[in-house]
Formats: C-alpha cells, sequence, structure tokens
C-alpha cells in the first residue's frame, strides 16, 4: 500500500510540473515576441540610427549621372561621380524582369518585402540554402546604408533597418518601380553603376534591347559584381548566367530545350567603357564639362545652392549630331595617319627633329617649357623635390606607353625623349556648324584627347593665312563697291613706311613669286594674290577691317597693321567658322550654338538658349563673297575638289582621292610662313566647316609647300568628312545653289573662262605643289 500512495503522489505532481515547463515557454515566447517588436519599433523610430523619411523615401538621395544627349538621341558622354542614369520599368525588357525575380526573389509578387518562407529557410539552414533578402531589401540596403557591417550586432541591426524600410518602399511604391528602382541602384563595377551603364558598357545598347542571353549575364552579376564580371572573369560569368536560365526553366519562363540551347552559347560581350577619356567627341565633352561649372554658379537651384554636374542627374541636350561626329573624327584619323607618315619620312634626316630653322638654345627653352607642363614635373614639384632631381629623371629610362596611330605601344624611352617624341604629332582643331541655326554639328579639338588635352577648337588661335583675305575683300565690296568682275594690277607693290604706322616700308611678294598683270577680283581671291588683298588693305586701311571681324564675332586680338591682309593673326578654329557662316547666312552671324536644353532629373527645362542673329552686312555682299569663294574651289587653291584621279605614287599623302565634288562650294584655302599651319575651310548651304592642321609648335612643320599647304594638310579632312555626311541621306545636307538674293545689285556673273578640261590621260602633269 505505501508504494501505491507514493505513485499516487507522484501522479498528482506531473501536471503541476509541465504546467511549469508551458508558462515557462510562453513567457519566454512572449517576451520574445515583446523585444522583437520593440526591436523593431525602435529600429523604426531611428533609436538604432536614422531611419528615411517619408520625403526621402520619395526622393531617395542617389549619385544621377549628368547626361550629354546628342541632337539625333545618343548619349556621347556622361559627367559622373557614379556613372549611373536611371531607367523607368518600361524601359527594361520582359527577360531582364523574369531573370531577376526567377533568380533574385522568386515570389516577389506575392510578399510585402518580407519574404516569411524564404527568413525561415535562411534562420533554419544558417543561410546555407540561400539568403533571405529579396529585392526590396536589397534596393533598402542599396539606397539607404550600403554594405553590410562585419560586426554581427550591427549587421542584425541593419537587418532589421532593411525590413521596416522594405515594408515601407512596398506601400510607397509600386512592384514594378521598386524593381526599377533596384537595378538603377546595383553598381556593375567598370564604371557601369545601374542597369543602363550596364547595358551600355558590357553590350553596347539600351536596356530594352537586351538578349535573354544578356539578361542572363547582368542578374548572374548580382550576387557579386566583381567576382562574376564577364569582362574580368568570364567562365565564372558564364557559370552564373547558366545558374539564372536554370532559375528561368524552373520558373517556367523557358523550357528545358530553350535552357540547354542557351546554355551551350558562349558570352558575347560588346565591351565599351565610359570614361572621359574615350568615346566620341572627347574635347567637346571637356569644354561642355568647363561650360557647365560656370553655368551652375549663374544658374542656382531654388534653394539657393548650386547644381552638381557629377550627382545630380542633368540631361544636356547637345547640338552635335553623333554620326557627323563619327564622320569627323574618322576624317581626321583616315588623313592624319596617312600625312604623319609623311611628316617622319620629311624629318629623317632632321638632327633637330621635329623642329626647323631653330638654334639650339631655343629648342632648349621649348623642350623645358614643355617638361615644367608635365605631369610627371608638377607630382614631384609636389613632393619638394629639387628642379635639379627633377630634370635628372626625365634623362632617366622609363616603361610607358605611348600613343601611336597604330594604336598605343608599350616601349622604354626616357621622359625628354617622349616630348621630343610627342611634338612630332600633327594635331587638328576641326568644327561644323549649320549657318542659318548656330548650331555646331561636329567638334574635333585633337587627335586623341587621352594623350593631347589641349582643345584646338575653343583655345588654340592660330594663325590663319589666307583664310583671312574674304574679310578684307568683304570690307572692300562694302566700303568701296568693288564686284568680283573689276580688276586690279597684279605688280609689285610697296607701301611705304609710316602710312598706317608701319616702321618700315612693306612690300608683300606672292607665293610663286610671279605677277600677272590685270587680273578680276575674281581671280585674285582664287588664287589668293598676296599683292592685291595688300592693295585693297591700303584702300579701305586696316582698322576697317578689324572692325568687320570684330562684327563678325571675333573676339582675337587683330592688330590694326597692313600685314593682317595676309593674315598674320591667330584665331580659333570656332571663330573662323562662325565668321564664314556669316557669309552662307545671308549677311547675319549667329554666335555657335552647343546647348538646345538642360533638363533636371525630372525633367523640368533648366536653360534653353536662343538665336540671336546680328546683321553684319547685306544680302548682296555677303553672296559676292560666296561668288568669291565658289571660284577657290573651282579654280584656284581649292580646285583639287573636283578632280578625279591623280599619280598616287607622287601624291599618295592626298587621302581620300579623288573627291570629284560637283556641287557649288564655297572654301578658302590658308598656309601660314614656314608651313606651321595649314586650314581650309569650306561651306554648301547649310554647312560650314573648319578645319585647321599643324604642330602644337610652330617650329616644328613640313620641310616644304607640297605637304605644308592648306590644301594638303587640312583639305581632305573637310573632302572626307563631306563625303561621308552627303553618303548618309538622313543627315539631309544641301548641295544645291547658294540662294541668290533678289535683285542683286553687285554684278557677280563675270565672262566664264574656258576652263581646261583635266582627264585621265593629262594626270601626270598635274602639279599640286602650284596650289
Amino acid at each position: 500500500m505505501a508504494t501505491k500512495k507514493k505513485g499516487a503522489a507522484n501522479n498528482n505532481k506531473q501536471p503541476e510540473n509541465f504546467s511549469k515547463y508551458i508558462k515557462t515557454f510562453w513567457k519566454i515566447y512572449i517576451v520574445g515576441v515583446l523585444m522583437a517588436v520593440f526591436f523593431f519599433l525602435f529600429a523604426s523610430w531611428g533609436l538604432f540610427g536614422h531611419m528615411p523619411t517619408f520625403e526621402e523615401l520619395e526622393n531617395p538621395e542617389s549619385n544621377v549621372a549628368t547626361e550629354i544627349i546628342s541632337s539625333d538621341g545618343e548619349t556621347l558622354g556622361k559627367f559622373y561621380t557614379q556613372n549611373r542614369t536611371p531607367v523607368k520599368f518600361a524601359d527594361l525588357p520582359q527577360n531582364l524582369v523574369d531573370a531577376l525575380t526567377s533568380t533574385e526573389d522568386e515570389r516577389y509578387y506575392d510578399h510585402s518585402g518580407i519574404d516569411a518562407r524564404g527568413t525561415m529557410r535562411a534562420v533554419v539552414f544558417l543561410g546555407r540554402d540561400g539568403g533571405a533578402s529579396t529585392i526590396t531589401q536589397q534596393l533598402a540596403k542599396n539606397l539607404f546604408h550600403g554594405e553590410g557591417s562585419k560586426n554581427l550586432i550591427m549587421r542584425i541591426i541593419q537587418k532589421a533597418k532593411e525590413w521596416v524600410i522594405a515594408t515601407r518602399l512596398e506601400k510607397q511604391y509600386t512592384k514594378d518601380e521598386i524593381l526599377a528602382m533596384y537595378l538603377n541602384t546595383v553598381d556593375f563595377v567598370n564604371q557601369a553603376v545601374g542597369i543602363r551603364s550596364a547595358a551600355k558598357i558590357y553590350f553596347g545598347k539600351e536596356p530594352k534591347n537586351l538578349t535573354v542571353e544578356e539578361s542572363a549575364v547582368i542578374v548572374g552579376m548580382l550576387t557579386n559584381p566583381s567576382r562574376f564580371n564577364p569582362k574580368s572573369h568570364p567562365d565564372r560569368s558564364k557559370y552564373r548566367r547558366d545558374i539564372v536560365f536554370h532559375q528561368l526553366a524552373k520558373n517556367d519562363f523557358i523550357t528545358e530545350e530553350e535552357k540547354k540551347a542557351l546554355q551551350a552559347k558562349p558570352i558575347e560581350l560588346h565591351y565599351s567603357p565610359e570614361t572621359h577619356n574615350e568615346g566620341i567627341a572627347t574635347y567637346f565633352r571637356e569644354y561642355l564639362r568647363e561650360f557647365m561649372g560656370k553655368w551652375v554658379k549663374d544658374n542656382p537651384k531654388e534653394d539657393g545652392t548650386e547644381y552638381n554636374i557629377y550627382k545630380d542627374g542633368l540631361k544636356i541636350y547637345v547640338t552635335i549630331d553623333s554620326r557627323m561626329q563619327k564622320y569627323a573624327e574618322e576624317a581626321v584619323q583616315e588623313h592624319l595617319a596617312n600625312l604623319q607618315e609623311q611628316f617622319f619620312i620629311d624629318n629623317k634626316n632632321n638632327k633637330n627633329a621635329p623642329f626647323r630653322n631653330i638654334s639650339q638654345e631655343e629648342t632648349k627653352r621649348i623642350m623645358e617649357r614643355a617638361a615644367k607642363n608635365s605631369d610627371r614635373w608638377r607630382m614631384m614639384k609636389a613632393e619638394e623635390k629639387s628642379d635639379e632631381e627633377i630634370r635628372k629623371s626625365f634623362d632617366v629610362k622609363t616603361k610607358m606607353r605611348i600613343f601611336t596611330w597604330k594604336g598605343e605601344k608599350d616601349t622604354i624611352m626616357t621622359p625628354m625623349d617622349s616630348i621630343r617624341y610627342y611634338k612630332n604629332f600633327l594635331q587638328t582643331g576641326m568644327m561644323s556648324m549649320r549657318p542659318q541655326t548656330g548650331h555646331v554639328m561636329a567638334w574635333v579639338g585633337g587627335i586623341d584627347y587621352k594623350y593631347f588635352q589641349y582643345d584646338h577648337v575653343a583655345q588654340g588661335a592660330r594663325q590663319v593665312g589666307s583664310t583671312f583675305k574674304p574679310f578684307v575683300y568683304a570690307t572692300a565690296i562694302e566700303q568701296l563697291h568693288i564686284s568680283p568682275c573689276d580688276s586690279i594690277n597684279d605688280s609689285p607693290y610697296t607701301m611705304p613706311k609710316g602710312k598706317f604706322g608701319i616702321e618700315q616700308p612693306w612690300s608683300p611678294k606672292n607665293s610663286d613669286g610671279k605677277y600677272k598683270g590685270m587680273i578680276p577680283y575674281s581671280e585674285a581671291l582664287a588664287n589668293s594674290v598676296n599683292t592685291a588683298s595688300a592693295k585693297l588693305m591700303e584702300r579701305v586701311g586696316p582698322k576697317t577691317v578689324v572692325d568687320l571681324t570684330h562684327r563678325l564675332g571675333i573676339t582675337s586680338n587683330i592688330p590694326e597693321q597692313p600685314a593682317i591682309a595676309l593674315g598674320a593673326v591667330d584665331v580659333t578654329v570656332s571663330e573662323m567658322v562662325a565668321a564664314y557662316s556669316t557669309f552662307a547666312n545671308q549677311g547675319l552671324y549667329i554666335k555657335p550654338i552647343v546647348i538646345t536644353r538642360i533638363e533636371d532629373k525630372n525633367g523640368v527645362v533648366l536653360y534653353q538658349p536662343v538665336a540671336k542673329p546680328v546683321e553684319v552686312f547685306n544680302k548682296d555682299i555677303a553672296y559676292t563673297v560666296i561668288k568669291l569663294l565658289e571660284g577657290v574651289t573651282q579654280s584656284g587653291s581649292g580646285r583639287r575638289l573636283r578632280f578625279g584621279k591623280i599619280n598616287t605614287e607622287v601624291y599618295k599623302r592626298i587621302t581620300g582621292h579623288p573627291y570629284q565634288f560637283s556641287n557649288p562650294i564655297a572654301g578658302k584655302t590658308g598656309t601660314t610662313q614656314n608651313q606651321s599651319d595649314g586650314w581650309f575651310i569650306g561651306m554648301v548651304p547649310d554647312l560650314a566647316t573648319g578645319v585647321w592642321v599643324g604642330n602644337d609648335d610652330r617650329a616644328a612643320h613640313f620641310r616644304s609647300i607640297t605637304y605644308g599647304q592648306g590644301a594638303t594638310m587640312a583639305l581632305p579632312i573637310w573632302a572626307l568628312y563631306m563625303k561621308k555626311c552627303y553618303n548618309n541621306a538622313d543627315l539631309v545636307v544641301s548641295d544645291k545653289d547658294f540662294e541668290r538674293p533678289e535683285n542683286l545689285t553687285i554684278d557677280v556673273d563675270c565672262k566664264e573662262k574656258k576652263e581646261t578640261e583635266v582627264d585621265s590621260t593629262a594626270v601626270k602633269q598635274i602639279d599640286l605643289s602650284e596650289f
């Protein structure tokens, strides 16, 4: 009986003990739940650090690149801290959306920011069977705190904040908006921040044009963009891409057969890095950067702060046409790569190459100045090295990568030798604009921005030579009422000492040393007769000519001296093209325009310039100058534009021949003393283009006029460019006559002289060095 009682007593105690455990469990559970609730409340209240406000969720801060958009809708380049240009969901292809949700968040459209199943799985398997972060959580992390902390406690706090922010984002935005925002925030490395930059840099296309294979590569990078980068690690990238295909098949977006076919394909990149030194219109983009630096100071935001062109996502719509810009750059490369070979040949036996006719002392000054302007000198100076130490370093051979027309080349040379090497290269400045609107269509400031950063369009004023003469003729037509059909005596001429303040008698000579007697003004300008320009200068006076150039928008300092009649003045390419455009625009000058409008990231127009035409002279005078300039390309120094075949063995550096233009072209060549500068400015009714070619240092030049004249150095670039433009019918470049004013009061219809026909049988008799 005692044993039985003992057992009975034990049975009576069991319910009491079990109840205790249940109570303990519920206490722990409730406390845990309360702790979790308060933990998330504290996080949402900002006790663990700043939480985004409603306004911040509505307008999350992010570095958005400023985009430069061409007149034909292409992106020329960007200014950025992070190369990010947001896109809307409508601009994403469905295959990218399917790949993203299948791989990163299969239940994306079923949860409200937190995936409960995924979270439980992550907890149970300690993250070994995949993470728990939804796309919304990843967006929250990217927008508001970035990479996770390595400290466990801080990581838990960050995860809680992600959950809170994710749920708020889900209330604030649609699923499609969140998905697009997420793709816009991902750093895909190689300066590709956001889906648009990634699509452009890795595949050379807009996101909406991505194929399923390309979308899979991009989605595959999301786990670790550096580790699974298709440029740096193609094998790893393919492995991840194939996993994306597996997920697409698993979620029934593609069939098993399609999956296998896709996995068998290699990754095909069209890698196009977007940096300031690469791409098209590099010199123009740098000019625009400087312009915007001033613009933001003059055009503040409503709150008085300045726009940040690297972060505020402005859109700058420019006048540049990407096709014409490409044609201009191609023309420069085709001709100067060819002409550069001749320059090296010319200097083969020149011990002071590339310099000619200067002393060793002058050479030393040029080289010393170049050394002091180099990055090497500046960096060593910043390290407080003495001038003597720095100079010695310029004579020590070192490994370097140099520019060549056949691509970059690794070599070993002294820094001083590299300076001399780069002094050999012919440079260019080229600008093309529409005379009637002032819109600049193409801008080439040099041959390679990475190695030569001086802009020869807007920065580099160079001596213009005979391209200045039309200004003298325009002044004479306006002041003296002469016509192209009137005659002038081409004969030896001397302007006496004291005339217009000159200190010595001035006796200009023609380039060939010959004189033709009485000739019409049309022939005088066509053949760039110096005596005719000098005699006209004496009649109108230097001041009148200088005043006209200022009315034509030329701001360069031009001395009121008679010698300017022959072009002894320095003017920029942009100013010369705008001035010449006035003739094609019936006497109306329009300052070059490069921006059509600037918008903020929301599409609000902030700036929209308006052309302001200024009448410089009447239509009759403008048209008369045009007819004079047409004579240059018909029978004068630009007549090779009309030629058929030439002896290419003798003149193999005349790139792109035969040109065989038959349409009206008004133009003028220019060549300066010692062949330091070669010019050609050519116009058709709706397009004016100017080209300058020469070395950075005027002491470096061709040894003879054959290759050192404007017709050889600059004209071929113009011709190649125009050929390309004419071959693209979408550009609508005119090949018609210039518009003739009604009731023209000036006689321009001079009696035509019989022109000598040039055919292929007479080719060997053509001497291009004469013009």
